[in-house]
């Protein structure tokens, strides 16, 4: 399941990217808008702004603001800042491998092999999109 961090740092994002004049907004006016917690969110914007997603400007007229196009925006990089490895079991995570303590053999499981078709269709989604293609 998405966490509320990816879900609502993908609402700041697109909210971000619809705005026209690419000027500074305040993160109070993100959070009414997208009903999200302006505490919570603070912390998202923070972690977006340090991946290089984000600009901030401090005081009057300040805010945040995206640096990048949003067609250079992929959503595998999103997705992986916001929520961690894009696989759901980590022996089949390309950047996030660690072998399961309860299985001898990864070839012959069950479990892995079908959670390496879901990595892959999940990869395959969020490669195929950017940011762009949220607000379009």
């Amino acid at each position: 399941m998405l966490s509320k961090k990816t879900k609502y740092g993908l609402k700041a994002l697109t909210y971000l990217a619809s705005k026209k004049d690419q000027q500074p907004v305040q993160i109070s006016e993100i959070a009414q808008a997208e009903n999200i917690s302006q505490k919570f969110l603070e912390s998202i914007l923070l972690s977006l702004r340090k991946s290089g997603f984000l600009g901030s400007k401090k005081g009057k007229g300040g805010g945040y603001y995206l640096i990048k196009d949003p067609r250079e925006v992929l959503m595998t990089d999103v997705m992986r800042i916001l929520e961690g490895p894009i696989a759901m079991v980590p022996c089949v995570s390309l950047n996030f491998y660690e072998k399961c303590t309860d299985c001898p053999d990864e070839a012959s499981c069950s479990v892995n092999k079908l959670m390496l078709m879901v990595r892959d269709a999940n990869l395959e989604v969020y490669r195929s999109h950017t940011l762009a293609d949220l607000i379009a």
